[in-house]
Formats: C-alpha cells, structure tokens, sequence
C-alpha cells in the first residue's frame, strides 16, 4: 500500500540516520505500509472477539464450520479485530470494524491450498462467543491460543524482492541495507504475522502465483513471464492491465512458524493468503488464494 505523508516523512529521516540517501528513491518508491502482529500473552477468552492467533475462534452460534472438498472440518488459525487497526494509516485498507477468521484445509501441496477467509460484521460481534473446534481438524493439531496485537510498519522490499545493485555500493552492503529494514519495521521482527508486507520468498515472484489463479485458476508453473501471458491472455491482450493486476495483487496474511502457538508450516516457513486489491476494498472475502513458503 502506499505511504501517507507522515510515514514518508519517517522513512526520509530513517533513510538519512542510515546514510542511505544514495538508495533513497528506490527505498521510497518501493516501501509498503505494513501491520504486524505481535503476541501479547495466552489467551483466557475472557475478552470476546479479541484478536487471537490459534486455539479457539469466537463465532455466532449459527456459524457453519468450514470445510474441505473432502467434507473435513478446516483448521482455525487467526481472528483479527479490525477496529484494532482503526489508529493504523489508512491506507492499509481494511478500515472500520467487524472480524476477519482466517481457517486452513491441509497444507499440502504448497500452492492453492484449501482455505476459508470469514467476515463477521461489527454489529454481529456482541452475539459472537467462544466456540470449541470440531475434535479432528484437517491439521490434526491443536494450536495454542494467543492474543495478538497491531503495530503499523514500514515495510521495504525483503531479499526476495529487492534490487540489490539499487541498496548497495561501495559503502553499503545487503548487511547495512538490512539493519535499515529492522528500524523502519519498528521493533517488529519477534511478530508473528504481517498484513501488506512483502512475502517472504526466494524468488519474489509469489503475486504472479496468486494473480494467475485469482484471474485465470490456473495453477503456476513457476515462469513468470509465462504466467504475465497468461494474465495479458485473460484480459483481452492488455499487458499493461495484466502487471498492474500482479501489482494489486496484496498479502492479505502472512502467518509465521511459531513454537508457543504450535505452527510449523513445513520447514518453519510461513503461510500466505494473498487478495487482489479490488476484492479487499469491496469485502469479497470467498477471492483468496493462500500458499506456503518454506526454505
């Protein structure tokens, strides 16, 4: 997302207390507002509807538990209050209130895994409560719960997505760049989930994953000029369309490994749920595609 005046402001003094002026426009151009969340402590459900990472979700007693193709019972992983992220820039876009849930089938293979993003409106949270999960999920484990909360970041490109020969000279290595992206974030490093952010990747190429079966549903073959194609293809020939969709194309989630919750997603990478930008805006929240990253 872009930054608003102030955040700009912050990343100039950041860029000049780093001795980074060389590297400015690049930086600039290419720095996202992010959220993170951070863990606050174990969660006791004694406050409904707080945001919550793992262990139990708070749902209407109406709600219907989602489900696999395979008729299997999804696996919780995140409730996130969104009148928590009111304070945040807002440009993040998610604003006002209600709760999102975010549910996961087996994370297996690691592209287009089976998943459920719900909306719960704002109104509807006094009628929400705890609500125990069905005895086997698809992932076969319980997570303990956490209470997480928001913290607004400056998030530059990672070493998935970054033009090096941009942040280095003869001065600066990837290392100095590096400490620059830890205080633009904040103190955000021990979060354990990042919304807006860039993924974490080796190979910066996990929107054109995302775009492609959001926009065609096919799957990735792993050539990202192909998948662009792809993408012109589907929209009439329009190329210039089809990179701005891959640009719009936003990490909704990114959920990490975390060993007091219980999450380890293959070889402690992380899990990813990505939306396009026009979906976000209008709460077309059943247009996700989540994926896995691990090294």
């Amino acid at each position: 997302m872009p930054l608003h005046e102030n955040n700009r402001n912050k990343l100039e003094r950041l860029i000049e207390e780093h001795d980074f002026s060389f590297a400015a426009q690049y930086v600039l151009e290419h720095t996202r507002q992010g959220i993170c969340w951070t863990k606050k402590g174990p969660s006791d459900y004694s406050t409904p509807c707080s945001s919550r990472i793992g262990g139990d979700p708070d749902l209407l007693p109406a709600t219907v538990w989602p489900i696999t193709s395979d008729g299997i019972p999804m696996t919780f992983l995140a409730q996130l209050n969104l009148k928590q992220l009111s304070e945040m820039d807002e440009s993040a876009g998610l604003q006002g209130g209600g709760m999102l849930y975010f549910f996961v089938g087996v994370d297996e293979p690691a592209y287009n895994i089976e998943h459920h993003v719900l909306f719960l409106p704002e109104s509807k949270l006094p009628e929400a409560h705890r609500c125990i999960p069905p005895e086997v999920t698809a992932l076969e484990e319980k997570f303990s719960g956490y209470e997480i909360e928001p913290l607004a970041t400056l998030e530059a490109p990672n070493y998935g997505y970054v033009d090096y020969e941009a942040v280095e000279d003869d001065q600066h290595d990837f290392e100095d760049y590096e400490e620059l992206r830890e205080a633009m974030r904040g103190g955000a490093d021990e979060a354990i989930a990042v919304m807006f952010g860039y993924p974490a990747t080796q190979h910066g190429d996990c929107e054109v994953e995302a775009a492609l079966m959001l926009l065609t549903g096919q799957n990735y073959n792993y050539r990202p000029a192909e998948a662009l194609q792809q993408i012109t293809a589907h929209l009439g020939g329009d190329e210039e369309r089809a990179k701005q969709e891959v640009q719009d194309t936003l990490l909704l989630l990114e959920i990490d490994s975390d060993d007091d919750v219980g999450f380890c997603w293959w070889d402690a990478g992380t899990l990813q749920f990505f939306v396009r930008k026009e979906d976000l805006l209008a709460g077309r929240w059943d247009r996700t595609y989540c994926s896995l990253y691990s090294s």
